[in-house]
């Protein structure tokens, strides 16, 4: 997620959140007012009756006709009943309002818990337990708060709008700040992304922002760059002299073999002379590649021209076969008929060579059987495989993962001279070309590494 954004939803949700909560606690908190206040309202009311009924009942027997001229009530929908101190009902108005459990409510009332309170739905029930100078009476009132319940909707409603608004504007102002804040971090990853490091005439970067964290995160990028730039100066000087230093005396050591070798009169001499002639030339073969990896990891593109795969692969053998005469390979194709540009690919021939060098030559060192199989498979349109297959004992389970990696050996190769580095170099090269290799051990006795070119 950018920044920008982490920003933006981070403080709207953090706003929002808070704000909602505000409102909440404000509506909560009012309901319970409402709940208060209405039943203060109704204890106050209930005593008033019970005074004014322990009052007129001394004189008046008929109590129906009193409480109908005491027009005391003017809730909506509330009932009252009054009863006795043997708790019989001497008044009830509102019939058409479902009674409360009185018996329940008695349960709670007594001289020293003179009232009681509880819900039944959206009506509030109030019980008050009353005691004149003569009579004792008990008094139920259910009644819904009609009004307090307009007021707690209408608040309700007024919340959800501010709640709206507030959110819009925290949106509206979360965005612009987020786009001030990640402004200089845009700006400098957008430079960054666009920065050539092959570029030997690229400046510096520059921030244009007074941000500490932003001035001080360039200054540092740039002093790793200075460092790249140094790092890659020394490599392009080193391989520069390098490619002197060895390659002359490689070849002067070629052309001194080559002249002993016609010169040698004894048959044993002269193959032992080609050996070391090939032997060497293999050997200003890698430096060769080495230099060039070099050069392309310097920032120099890859040299490609179009070559014959198959030609390739049998110039390879046919050097190794100087070496390692006893020594076959077996070549085939799939399918049997094909279009001959199908082997065509665009390569750096000396890279290629080296890569195919490498795999063919572990075949004659690890194979316990002398002899390989190369596969060329043409048969899909989308690209080129091939497959090398030899005999011997294959790389462990374990040790696969780790096959590609610097200096490893496997246990197969303890008793072969090596530094480990060949199957690393071939994975570079196939990597340079955008193609893929990998490892396979179909049976006990056989390994098998497969090349795919897109």
């Amino acid at each position: 997620m950018k920044i920008r954004n982490r920003i933006l939803l981070s403080y709207s949700i953090a706003i929002n959140l808070i704000t909602g909560v505000t409102l909440i606690m404000i509506y909560l908190l009012f309901a319970e007012y409402r709940e208060e206040q209405f039943l203060k309202q109704q204890r106050e009311r209930i005593k008033t009756t019970l005074q004014l009924f322990s009052e007129i009942t001394r004189e008046d027997n008929n109590i129906q006709q009193t409480m109908d001229i005491l027009t005391v009530y003017d809730y909506y929908d509330e009932k009252l009943m009054i009863f006795n101190s043997e708790r019989q009902l001497l008044y009830v108005s509102k019939e058409d309002i479902p009674s409360p459990d009185v018996e329940e409510i008695f349960l709670h009332l007594s001289p020293g818990n003179p009232v009681f309170k509880t819900r039944e739905g959206n009506f509030e029930v109030v019980g008050i337990f009353f005691q004149s100078r003569t009579d004792e009476f008990y008094a139920i009132s259910k009644a819904y708060d009609e009004l307090g319940f307009t007021k707690m909707q209408f608040l309700r409603n007024i919340l959800m709008g501010i709640f709206f608004i507030i959110a819009v504007i925290v949106v509206v102002i979360s965005h612009f700040l987020s786009k001030v804040i990640s402004r200089p971090i845009t700006e400098l990853t957008k430079t960054l992304q666009n920065y050539d490091l092959q570029k030997e005439d690229t400046e510096l970067i520059k921030a244009d922002t007074k941000t500490t964290e932003i001035l001080e995160l360039t200054d540092k990028f740039n002093q790793m760059l200075e460092r790249t730039r140094k790092a890659f100066d020394f490599q392009k000087h080193t391989v520069h002299h390098i490619s002197h230093q060895l390659k002359t005396p490689i070849s002067v050591l070629v052309s001194e073999l080559e002249r002993l070798s016609d010169r040698a009169a004894d048959t044993e001499l002269e193959i032992e002379l080609n050996d070391l002639i090939v032997k060497t030339k293999s050997l200003g073969s890698i430096i060769n590649v080495l230099l060039e990896i070099s050069k392309l990891e310097s920032g120099r593109e890859i040299v490609e021209k179009s070559i014959r795969i198959d030609e390739l692969i049998f110039d390879i053998i046919d050097e190794l076969s100087i070496v390692s005469p006893k020594f076959k390979f077996e070549v085939n194709f799939i399918p049997e008929e094909f279009e001959e540009d199908r082997l065509l690919l665009k390569a750096n021939p000396v890279l290629m060579r080296q890569a195919l060098l490498n795999l063919l030559n572990n075949c004659i060192i690890y194979s316990d059987h002398p002899k390989a199989e190369v596969t060329i498979d043409c048969s899909s349109r989308q690209g080129l495989n091939i497959q090398i297959k030899n005999s011997g004992d294959p790389i462990k389970i374990e040790e696969e993962k780790l096959l590609f990696n610097h200096f490893f050996r496997g246990e197969n190769s303890r008793e072969v001279s090596g530094f480990g580095l060949g199957l690393v170099l071939t994975k570079k090269i196939l990597e340079l070309h955008k193609a893929g290799i990998t490892y396979s051990n179909p049976n006990d006795k056989l390994n098998v590494f497969e090349i795919v070119f897109d």
